[in-house]
């Protein structure tokens, strides 16, 4: 199947259904070759928004995505690229865990330096900061989208109430208001995105790029029988993955939805991605991989995305509750 592109919430940009994002792959388990080589084959499937924090191994998978971008040799233009910033990498008070304009303005142009890029197309506030104020924050993003380092703004994980806030700040002092969100959202990870934020895609046209499609590798069903060797969750930092993907509620719904997948003739983790882009208000679902076949694999999810028919997406809702 062809790649699906659509409109970014109510703006005009256009991003491919499927995109490729970096956090935990890219540092820890890839970086030179393996990185541009994932990209790549993620570009020439048609993936054109690629995904990536300021946090992401410190700033280095900024650096990883910008230097193999280079090397592929693509056209600026043909490609979408974000940031999120709010951990901030330099110790002290204005520079860790904020959304204060002196933080977010020097921490932009820290990301682009890295990236080796002009601007980046999205940049996100990684979190809420309840120390900043709200105005402060709107003010300092709008700057940057003024500034033509960046092409629009938004959140991620803010609460519907923080997002209409900010969104009725811009509204009223003519600045660039936000226009896309990112939260967690899986078969097992729902309510944000369908019950908290439903006011919200019609009123101000929010837009959704989504994360953690596989819950973290749960939903590949890899973890139904304990923590392999070498998967995430043995990670250094990632010992919270751990409880996680080993909590047997959760497992036994994963149990349940293989076998949903294979009466589909797919992967669960390929019909996990494909549920995800099956809901209207989600712009982009993220993706990571940290080989080529598992590229392919994520982006052969658009397959499996009308085989999702009623009564199939019925039968899941009966397992997910």
């Amino acid at each position: 199947m062809e790649m699906e592109y659509r409109r970014l919430g109510a703006t005009g940009l256009k991003v491919s259904v499927l995109s490729f994002g970096s956090w935990v792959t890219f540092g820890p388990q890839l970086a030179g070759d393996l990185a541009e080589q994932c990209l790549g084959a993620a570009y020439e499937a048609g993936v054109n928004f690629f995904d990536n924090a300021e946090a992401y191994s410190a700033g280095e998978s900024e650096r990883i995505m910008g230097e193999a971008i280079a090397k592929l040799g693509w056209p600026r233009h043909s490609y979408v690229i974000s940031t999120k910033l709010f951990w901030g990498l330099h110790a002290g008070p204005n520079m860790r865990n904020t959304l204060n304009r002196k933080y977010l303005l020097q921490a932009i142009d820290g990301s682009l330096s890295r990236f080796g890029l002009d601007f980046v197309d999205l940049v996100y506030c990684h979190r809420p900061d309840p120390e900043t104020p709200i105005e402060e924050t709107v003010q300092a993003m709008s700057d940057i989208i003024a500034s033509g380092k960046a092409l629009y703004w938004g959140t991620s994980e803010w609460s519907a109430e923080q997002l209409r806030e900010a969104w009725d700040i811009a509204d009223r002092h003519h600045l660039h208001k936000p226009v896309v969100e990112q939260p967690q959202y899986n078969l097992l990870w729902r309510d944000r995105v369908e019950k908290e934020y439903a006011p919200l895609y019609d009123s101000i046209g929010l837009g959704l790029t989504t994360w953690s499609p596989l819950s973290s590798g749960l939903l590949t069903g890899k973890y139904l029988d304990g923590v392999p060797d070498g998967s995430r969750a043995t990670l250094p930092g990632y010992e919270w993955l751990r409880n996680l993907l080993t909590d047997a509620d959760r497992n036994h719904k994963v149990g349940e939805l293989k076998a949903v997948s294979d009466d589909l003739g797919c992967t669960l983790a390929q019909m996990a991605i494909a549920w995800c882009a099956k809901n209207p208000h989600v712009s982009s679902v993220i993706t990571g991989a940290s080989r080529v076949d598992q590229v392919h694999e994520n982006l052969a999810a658009l397959d499996i995305i009308p085989r999702l028919t009623d009564d199939v997406l019925a039968r899941i809702d009966a397992i997910t509750g």
